[in-house]
């Protein structure tokens, strides 16, 4: 990778750590899939903020939404048979999970309560849902993911629209992950992980697709994970396998890298904090959330042209 101007370089603190008395140090059926069998005390992923300012987190293995209070306090607010990735809010009071074991589900967040929401194609199980994103129409843009890879570019992305129609747009991808818009909502992001890459798919006024092309490369053993895009269009790119957080500008470049602790697996971001500027991340291997503040975050000192 070159770049005329390395990018800035700071690093993530933490926010809070999920307290003992909630972690599992065991095997399960997704940690001897994933994780070569070794105990998993927990997997975090999916984080997204409420109007009131908790954060909501899913823990794969063990099929729990966790919530985390302004104050770091965690509770358990729902778990089931399942494997919850990616979250978003489909109201106030509804959580829509991108479930790898059960396809996409929905949390009633007052009461626990998950129920299936899209559980089939065609009456065909899904091979392992991941994240999702919403358009500002209501469309719902997710990946289908299960074990592919390069070995298996076989990855899946869907579009369902408020009516119900379901839209196949990509059936080739090796390993699709986190989604993200762009501002204009004309292109989708969307990591690719197993190719180490994040590709750029133009959403065209009839509802196809075309041109997809590869935005940015990374490297590593683990590639993108969570996508997100700011208000200066910024795309913020998760990648587990470096502990980095990347943030890049409109031309794929990275401007600043946001950095956990050595071992860190960063894996899916929000923003969150009164103005919603600060940046709240999972680190899956250690079970914390970290964060970058707004003034670390938005305060760059942009290089000069040469």
């Amino acid at each position: 990778m070159f770049l005329l101007h390395p990018p800035q370089v700071r690093e993530l603190t933490l926010f809070s750590s999920m307290p003992a008395s909630l972690r599992r140090p065991e095997r399960s059926a997704w940690a001897d899939a994933n994780r070569g069998g070794a105990p998993v005390d927990s997997f975090l992923e999916g984080p997204v903020f409420d109007d009131q300012g908790n954060l909501y987190v899913t823990d794969i293995p063990w099929g729990r939404i966790l919530r985390v209070d302004a104050q770091g306090e965690w509770s358990v607010v729902a778990e089931y048979d399942g494997e919850p990735n990616g979250m978003k809010f489909l109201n106030a009071q509804t959580l829509l999970i991108t479930d790898y074991k059960n396809g996409l589900m929905q949390l009633d967040v007052a009461s626990g309560r998950v129920t299936p929401y899209l559980e089939r194609r065609n009456s065909e199980r899904f091979k392992g849902v991941n994240d999702l994103v919403f358009d500002s129409s209501g469309n719902l843009y997710f990946t289908d993911q299960g074990q592919s890879g390069l070995h298996d570019p076989s990855g899946r992305l869907y579009r369902l629209r408020p009516n119900g129609q379901l839209d196949l747009l990509l059936a080739n991808v090796p390993s699709p992950n986190g989604v993200a818009l762009s501002p204009d909502e004309k292109v989708l992001y969307l990591a690719v992980t197993r190719g180490n890459c994040v590709w750029r798919v133009p959403l065209l006024p009839d509802g196809s697709v075309a041109k997809v092309s590869q935005f940015f490369t990374s490297y590593g053993p683990s590639g993108p994970d969570g996508l997100a895009v700011d208000e200066r269009g910024r795309l913020l790119v998760a990648n587990p396998g470096l502990g980095y957080l990347w943030v890049l500008n409109t031309r794929a470049e990275p401007v600043l890298v946001l950095r956990g602790d050595p071992g860190s697996s960063i894996t899916n971001l929000a923003f969150g904090g009164a103005d919603r500027t600060e940046i709240h991340v999972t680190d899956s291997t250690h079970g914390q959330i970290l964060r970058a503040t707004s003034v670390s975050y938005t305060h760059l000192t942009l290089p000069t042209k040469a």
